[in-house]
Formats: C-alpha cells, structure tokens, sequence
C-alpha cells in the first residue's frame, strides 16, 4: 500500500496549479451561496486547523488545505488517531503535521473539517476535537464542516442548533434534526460555513478566504484556480475528431508525480478515475517514492517510474504545477514513453503547466488542438482552443487548471465508460447538481 503523506512545511504561491490518491493513491437542485458576515482584509497569517481519521475523503481534506494555503494561512492537519499516520478513503495514506492532542492548547482562526465516513464518525467520536471546535464556537470564531461532517460531527456536538447548515445529501436527514437544513452548495450563518461534498469543496475553501482575510484576498487565490463561472451546472468537454479510447477489462492509467506536482490536480484526477473502477498506477518521477507537491503536501507514489515503465498503459496522464511539469520535460524515460503511446494512436493527457512545458516541446500537440494554464498558454503553437476548459482531440485530452481538474477527470471516465456513467459519478461527487 502506498502512502500521501502531507507535512506542513512552508506556504508558497505558485499561480500555477495548487489532491492525490493510489500511492496507492492505491479522496435536490442546489441553491446559491448567501453570506451574511463580512470580515476585514488582515495580511497577518491565519492559525487553521484540519483535523483529518481514519476515513477522511482525501479530495476535501487536500483541496481545502491546498485552497487555504494559497491564502497564506498557516495550515495545521491534525490526526485525530493514535499515529499521525490515518488511513483515508480510497486506500490514501495521509501524514499529519502533528496529533491533535498536540494541539489542545492552539488557537485557531478556522478549524475545518473535511468528510468522508467513517472519517466524520472518527471526528466526531475525538474528544479532543470536540472540546477544541466547542470552544472555538463558544469563543465566536470561525469552525467550519464539509460533505457528512456537518451533520455526523458538528451537529452532534450541538453546534448548530438554531442555524442554517447544508451537507452530503444523503445525510440531510440527520442534519434536520440539529439544525435548519438548506440545500445550498456552500452555507454560511454567524461564524459557522457548511458545504456539500467533493465537488463543492473549492468554493468552500474559497468562502473560508473570504471569511479570513476578505473578499479581495478570496478573489485574488481564487482567480488562478480557473474555477468554473456556474457551479453546479453541467459539464461539457470540446471534442474533435473523436475516435473510441480502447481497453481490455478495466482501463490501465499512469499518472506520474514529481517534486512539484500540483496535489489538488492530481488527487482530484486519481481519486474521479479509481471510482470510476480504472487502475491508476502513481509513478514517481525522480529516485524516491516519495515527493513534496507544490502545497507542501508530500506524496508517496506506488512506484518508481523505472518499473511503472515497462508496464503497458491505455492512457498517460500528467498532472500540472510548474516544478511537476519540469521534471516531467526534463524525464527521457517520460517523455520517451509519452512518445511511444502517441506513435501508437494510444490516449494520453495532461493539464495546468504540462501541456505547455512537455507536450509541447517534444512534439506532443504536433497537429493538435489544446489548452493548458492561462499564463502558459502563449507557449502553444496552436492557441485556436485554448479558451475551452477541456479539449479531446482524438487520443489527446487537455485542460486547464485546479478548477477544471473535476471536468478533466471526467472526461476522461466519459472517453472509457461513456457520457451516463461520467454524469452519474459527477452528481455523486456533487459536482453537478442532483
């Protein structure tokens, strides 16, 4: 079993891509967000905690970290087990920062809890957390819940009695119970903000920017993210010359990892395609296993690219972030195993930074239309597509960034499985709306 592991080293921005999975990485109509509190614009770094168990979705937990850390907020992630090491859904191994005993006597601007399940039981069942997020409300600062938690460990704690909350739909029943229950995609009343699951997760970490530091700084991290304008809404990717993405059995993807590797982009991508049913295969780029993201996440991959080589794949998928895509540019094995999939008229992808800094320079999108990072974007000889979100052209597929990481994945389900199972997966992840 491979291992992600997250260690909060430093906070850097990097406008280029800010999630990651099967190290083995192997993580109703919805209404409007409203918001009643507005905070001033403070410069000076938040103190925020992540508490994340056993059962955690990693998607929520990195996404929200990455999002925040965009911020300049000093991020905590805290175990809430015996080990700092938690096992999270999907067969994601995550490494805290530190127990969240260590942290009893902390404050915090924001704790935010991310969902999953059994990941909101474990939370919830810390005694610690409990007396920590009490205290935090009795105070009058912020705390915070997405997709079960809200329900499973905010609301049994009592903490938003008289107060308007949302959650994963399938726990709305519970909620009712404890609070006034809205379907809203991210809810925000006095100092408490709910949101809804996965696919709601990056306005809700921008909503907590915004609760932070103010709308300013919540525009200027969410701007590069390349979010979608209408959330909720239904997806759409841009294809031409379509052909039909062959497998035998159950799709084979690799999708290789370097220092520098956008977390958000690539736990998004591997955690869509391993529920999807495909096989990911993580490789790292480099002599470890073991790799620190552009957030400071650190990954552990299932195996060193040397071995993941000499396996054969029905796609290739690059991650972006601008220290991933050099190393990938820079990788002859890589770009020689990129090259060989594309003689053979085999699918392979890439988004953020590695359109423009690999496929590009080795001959990659010879031919083809593509998009890749705003900024990069004046690298592409052919820039005739590179205002659509995602393209297919034929066995390639493209994107953009953090915020079309969702629609790239799912893309790239709709090319292997078809358009129904790639829409049913986006309402479970409510990313488009039920």
């Amino acid at each position: 079993m491979g291992l992600l592991q997250i260690r909060h080293l430093a906070h850097q921005y990097i406008p280029l891509a800010p999630k990651l999975h099967h190290f083995r990485f192997s993580l109703l109509k919805s209404h409007s967000f409203s918001c009643s509190v507005s905070v001033p614009p403070n410069t000076m770094a938040k103190q925020v905690l992540v508490p994340i168990a056993n059962g955690t979705e990693p998607m929520e937990a990195v996404i929200t970290i990455d999002v925040l850390r965009r911020s300049g907020a000093d991020v905590t992630v805290a175990s809430v087990e015996k080990d700092i090491r938690v096992d999270a859904c999907h067969g994601v191994k995550i490494v805290a920062d530190a127990l969240v005993s260590d942290c009893k006597d902390t404050v915090f601007d924001l704790i935010a809890l991310p969902g999953g399940m059994p990941g909101g039981t474990n939370l919830k069942d810390c005694g610690v957390l409990e007396s920590l997020v009490k205290k935090q409300a009795a105070d009058g600062r912020l705390y915070a819940a997405v997709c079960a938690s809200p329900a499973v460990a905010l609301g049994s704690w009592g903490l938003l009695k008289g107060l308007k909350a949302t959650c994963y739909p399938a726990f709305m029943e519970q909620l009712k119970s404890c609070a006034t229950a809205v379907e809203s995609r991210v809810q925000q009343d006095g100092k408490v903000v709910t949101s809804r699951g996965p696919g709601t997760t990056m306005e809700f970490a921008v909503t907590l920017i915004e609760q932070l530091y103010g709308k300013d700084k919540a525009d200027e991290v969410s701007g590069p993210l390349v979010m979608r304008p209408n959330h909720g809404d239904e997806y759409s990717i841009t294809e031409l010359n379509p052909v039909e993405w062959k497998y035998n059995d159950v799709p084979q993807i690799i999708v290789p990892i370097a220092d520098g590797s956008e977390e958000m982009e690539a736990v998004m991508i591997i955690d869509i395609l391993r529920r999807a049913k495909a096989n990911v295969v993580v490789a790292s780029v480099g002599n470890n296993l073991e790799i620190l993201a552009s957030r400071k996440v650190k990954l552990v991959a299932d195996m060193l690219l040397d071995e993941a080589a000499k396996l054969s794949y029905d796609l290739i998928v690059l991650p972006g972030g601008l220290g991933g895509a050099q190393a990938f540019a820079n990788s002859d094995k890589l770009v020689n195993l990129l090259k060989n999939q594309a003689e053979s008229n085999k699918p392979y992808g890439a988004i953020c930074a590695s359109p423009a800094l690999v496929l590009e320079p080795h001959g990659l999108l010879k031919g083809k239309k593509a998009t890749a990072f705003p900024a990069m974007c004046n690298k592409l000889s052919d820039q005739s597509f590179i205002d659509n979100r995602v393209v297919v052209d034929g066995n390639l597929i493209t994107s953009r960034g953090p915020g079309t990481s969702m629609e790239f994945a799912l893309g790239i389900v709709e090319k292997f499985f078809g358009r129904p199972k790639a829409l049913e997966l986006a309402k479970v992840l409510l990313f488009v709306c039920q």
